[in-house]
């Protein structure tokens, strides 16, 4: 039974009451049959659980409190929108709605047909007033990552207050340039939508709850390489969605009590699965929540996923900001360059992200790759191809998956079946 004051709470935000009911009962449906329904879970997850219960509910009035206290709330999608200029501000920093087939007709008003399925989505949220969040959010942060993304941007800054920071294509010097002066030209607007000047404690403060948020998903993802896997991929990759949604420092907290447990469970053996079982690692688009066919799929065939390179993955936390800088520019530099290690699919060249799927490979003892690509998402269907070429010149099989937010699991799950018996072959 929903509470009475969050039906309040949303209706007070405009959302579509009798749309948004019946999105909630097919959403706790769906988690009930793909995660509760998983034997020998980690204790730890009732926490996220938790969360999850209450992603339209609680999260959503801790965020109206805080606007009652005066801070503002950013929303954005990219890994490439720096979390810590937000609440070095006073700010909070939320991911918004789009891992689902949402007001898609709705969204073909002001897109083509043929688009990614995440940039649909997000449009479709909006328009059928299914998302608090973007209802609540003071701005919304887009970045140029794909063409799509960026003309999409376009129609929504008639929906919704938007600041849009421009990715360069390429890691050149000059490219560098325009990604710090991106940086600048965000803080500007940041300290001008909250009214506070960014010192360089604050600052430095930032950077230090994310950094430990990331060390936090870096402790998690380290202790999946055991054999059997103490843990689940799509326990592991809601873990990595909800860290773009909870708050940093109490999230943080609770990765590191889940590590604790996962570590017990290490030393006795103890896994999800049988030891040497087939064992995944999923690269490529990222998978916003409530986005969990393909581990669904995976697992559920009697492999585990025990990794992913994607930005709801290893590139959000892989990389540390440089804590060493003592004062604002030189941290604001230093967040610069750390963002561009990250290896989008939107940058060329970008060889090094081969090296890292296969590096991941090896870590993780991973006997495959499954290479998920969102339909109409070019740039990473583009670099599927050489990757699969660079993968199986070192030994590593890899699997072509191209996919939507629609109910194909049975077609999903046939081709994971056959990467499955060939791996199983070898």
């Amino acid at each position: 039974m929903v509470p009475t004051d969050d039906r309040q709470m949303w209706q007070e935000l405009g959302l579509d009451l009798e749309a948004h009911d019946g999105l909630l009962s097919v959403l706790g449906q769906a988690y009930e049959d793909v995660y509760l329904r998983q034997p020998n879970r980690p204790r730890a997850m009732e926490y996220f659980d938790f969360v999850v219960s209450q992603i339209h509910g609680l999260r959503v009035r801790e965020l109206l409190q805080a606007k009652e206290r005066g801070r503002k709330v950013v929303a954005a999608f990219c890994v490439f929108v720096p979390e810590e200029v937000v609440l070095a501000a006073g700010g909070v920093l939320i991911g918004l709605c789009g891992g689902a087939e949402v007001g898609f007709d709705l969204a073909e008003q002001y897109l083509p047909q043929a688009t990614c399925p995440l940039i649909k989505s997000f449009f479709g949220f909006k328009l059928a007033r299914l998302c608090p969040y973007i209802e609540l959010a003071d701005l919304v942060v887009g970045e140029t990552t794909c063409d799509g993304k960026k003309k999409a941007y376009e129609s929504f800054h008639t929906l919704a207050p938007v600041h849009v920071m421009e990715l360069p294509q390429m890691k050149n010097p000059a490219d560098r340039v325009l990604w710090r002066a991106e940086l600048a030209r965000f803080v500007d607007r940041i300290e001008a939508l909250t009214g506070n000047r960014i010192t360089d404690d604050a600052l430095r403060e930032a950077v230090g709850v994310v950094n430990a948020k990331r060390r936090a998903l870096a402790r998690l993802a380290a202790l999946r390489s055991a054999d059997p896997a103490p843990i689940s991929g799509l326990d592991a990759l809601l873990v990595n969605q909800i860290s773009f949604y909870d708050d940093p420092e109490r999230f943080t907290a609770k990765v590191h009590e889940l590590c604790d447990e996962l570590e017990e469970r290490v030393a006795r053996g103890q896994g999800v699965t049988a030891r040497g079982a087939p064992r995944i690692l999923v690269s490529g688009s990222p998978m916003a929540i409530p986005n969990w066919k393909v581990p669904h799929v995976i697992e559920s065939c009697g492999a585990v996923v025990v990794g992913e390179e994607s930005c709801v993955g290893s590139r959000n936390f892989r990389d540390l900001v440089d804590e060493g800088p003592a004062d604002r520019e030189a941290l604001l530099d230093a967040i610069a360059e750390r963002q561009l290690r990250i290896e989008c699919a939107c940058f060329t060249p970008n060889a090094e992200r081969a090296d890292t799927v296969a590096r991941m490979a090896r870590e993780l003892g991973a006997h495959g790759v499954v290479h998920y690509n969102l339909s109409f998402c070019t740039p990473y269907a583009a670099e599927a191809l050489r990757l699969d070429r660079q993968l199986r010149g070192q030994g590593i099989r890899m699997m072509r998956l191209e996919t939507d937010y629609s109910q194909d699991q049975a077609q999903v799950r046939t081709r994971v079946e056959a990467f499955l018996e060939m791996l199983a072959m070898e």
